[in-house]
């Protein structure tokens, strides 16, 4: 039976771990070809093996800084010369870091601006005429800290607020090149990243992790911390063909964590 998927060609940045591995996953099973771009050979190598073996067809793998431009055009120069095609663009890489502001130093900033927003920029910049060509999709994974900041979580805050800009604003090219453009903004998610997370926020709050994990669910009133799955599912949807009249959308998966200051 032919599924939707088949004969795509899926990019995902930050695609060897966590949320990005996961949608990666769920792309292949329904038929992509997937590439997957992010730093560490040896985790890009780990997570094809684990979407080969769950029967998709088994990913490609670009290994490189994607804070940097030549590393955001190697990512298009190797998927443009196998395949010369891209139908969907999923722009998920991005480890802002948490903490006090006080304590951050200006490394902090510039290199979570360099990944997340500047390497999402510059690959849909390159990957445009691509996606125009396949009246493609691109997703952008950013995070519910773009509407509902917090002090411990001020980089990522600026960072995913500027992100989500650039996505809104992005629209009106979309209808005119027939691409869709949407974001997905997750709450708190169990990857190593939030566990990451959570540890800077322990440390600047003077507290246990298990602390700052309770208090992450507790706080909000959430039934429960994400799944990787939950974002999947949603980027998979918002490529396909049911979604094709859903338009510069930010849709929160978060269980109602992040309800936004605007």
């Amino acid at each position: 039976m032919a599924r939707e998927f088949d004969g795509k060609i899926m990019v995902v940045t930050g695609g060897s771990r966590g949320i990005g591995r996961s949608i990666a996953a769920a792309f292949a099973r329904e038929g992509a070809q997937t590439v997957l771009a992010a730093a560490s050979p040896a985790n890009l190598a780990e997570a094809a093996k684990t979407i080969a073996a769950a029967g998709g067809l088994a990913p490609m793998t670009i290994a490189g800084d994607l804070r940097t431009l030549d590393g955001c055009q190697q990512v298009f120069d190797q998927v443009k010369a196998r395949f010369n095609r891209c139908d969907v663009l999923v722009n998920n890489a991005g480890a802002t870091k948490g903490g006090k502001f006080s304590d951050q130093p200006d490394a902090d900033w510039t290199d979570g601006f360099a990944l997340k927003f500047f390497g999402g920029v510059r690959l849909t910049r390159l990957f445009w005429p691509l996606l125009k060509d396949a009246h493609g999709s691109i997703v952008n994974i950013i995070g519910g800290a773009a509407r509902t900041p917090g002090p411990e979580f001020l980089v990522g805050g600026a960072v995913n607020a500027a992100f989500a800009n650039f996505s809104k604003g992005l629209v009106a090219m979309g209808n005119k090149d027939d691409i869709n453009i949407n974001v997905i903004h997750p709450g708190s998610t169990q990857t190593d990243r939030v566990e990451m997370l959570f540890q800077q926020y322990a440390k600047a709050q003077d507290k246990t992790v298990d602390q700052v994990r309770a208090e992450a669910v507790s706080k909000s009133g959430i039934r429960r911390i994400a799944q990787p799955e939950d974002v999947a599912e949603l980027a998979l949807f918002l490529a396909s063909a049911k979604a094709r009249h859903i338009q510069g959308a930010a849709i929160g998966v978060d269980g109602g964590s992040t309800p936004g200051y605007y």
